[in-house]
């Protein structure tokens, strides 16, 4: 059976992410839109909001309910999944990698909120050397070595677990200190805040954290968030932000980027601006008979 192909893939569920939603919506345009745990923390954080326009004094949490509640209005759901990956193919079609399911699309925009400013020492360089974001599609190429999950999200414990049935050992570190449950028996927790570097020649042979060396062939690392360029090769980046033009396009053709992700100023009025640009000119992509 062929797989079901989106007109528009949104990566995140912030205040770009649903905003290209409604607005490709309205456009009538399918849309896959994914989000990680939690959409629009920051907002839920923020007691008052005093900036965005028409709705003075508003409590974050009310306006985040707003934003959400417009999506369902439009029978928007977010599939929780966290995008490991995009590949274009050379049907013009891009597929998108969320641990072991597949997802496919005519255009995809990524809305993915402030990324990651500061990587492990070594991850970058490591990147597809023994550095993973995906057990379930890299995993097995660890059968019967010692691995290490650096989880700053609960999918970390599903690929840990997934990980102990073919590894030799799997360490298991809480990268933001939080309480992890339901890990399998033998997986060895370390308690730790001081993650240093990820070492090796060639490819990966060892993880430096506070006061221990571990011997390791494999590091996988779970984010809410990843460069940019980790998650779709070729794509320009500066400083970790994805490089766009005025209609948000980047420099891969049916790829565009909107809000915190993009640049400075990472401001609500910013994102929501640049998510419906997104997905006009992603529209326009798709209805030009380029995508």
């Amino acid at each position: 059976m062929e797989k079901e192909i989106a007109d528009i893939a949104i990566i995140g569920c912030g205040p770009a992410g649903l905003s290209a939603a409604v607005n490709a919506s309205i456009r009538r345009k399918t849309v896959d839109l994914f989000g990680g745990e939690l959409c629009v923390p920051k907002l839920q954080k923020s007691s008052v909001v005093n900036n965005y326009l028409g709705s003075p004094n508003i409590s974050g949490e009310i306006l985040r309910e707003k934003f959400l509640e417009h999506a369902r209005e439009m029978n928007i759901s977010i599939r929780r999944n966290i995008i490991n990956s995009v590949m274009p193919n050379s049907h013009g079609v891009f597929t998108l990698k969320a641990g072991d399911a597949d997802y496919n699309a005519r255009a995809v925009i990524i809305a993915t909120g402030v990324t990651v400013d500061r990587l492990i020492e070594g991850e970058k360089e490591f990147t597809g050397k023994g550095v993973g974001y995906c057990a379930t599609c890299d995993g097995p190429l660890f059968a019967g070595k010692d691995v290490a999950v650096i989880a700053y999200t609960g999918e970390g414990v599903e690929d840990a677990n997934f990980l102990k049935e073919f590894c030799r050992r799997v360490y298991f570190i809480a990268g933001d200190k939080k309480v992890f449950n339901g890990l399998k028996d033998g997986i060895e927790v370390i308690e730790t805040d001081k993650i240093l570097a990820i070492t090796g020649g060639g490819s990966v042979t060892g993880l430096r954290i506070d006061g221990r060396q571990l011997v390791v062939q494999g590091v996988f690392i779970y984010r809410e968030t990843y460069l940019p360029d980790t998650l779709l090769p070729g794509l320009a980046v500066q400083e970790n932000h994805i490089l766009v033009d005025r209609e948000y396009r980047t420099n891969i053709a049916g790829v565009f980027a909107a809000g915190d992700c993009t640049g400075k100023p990472y401001q609500l009025a910013k994102s929501v601006g640049e998510g419906q640009i997104a997905a006009l000119s992603s529209v326009n992509y798709l209805d030009s008979g380029q995508g």
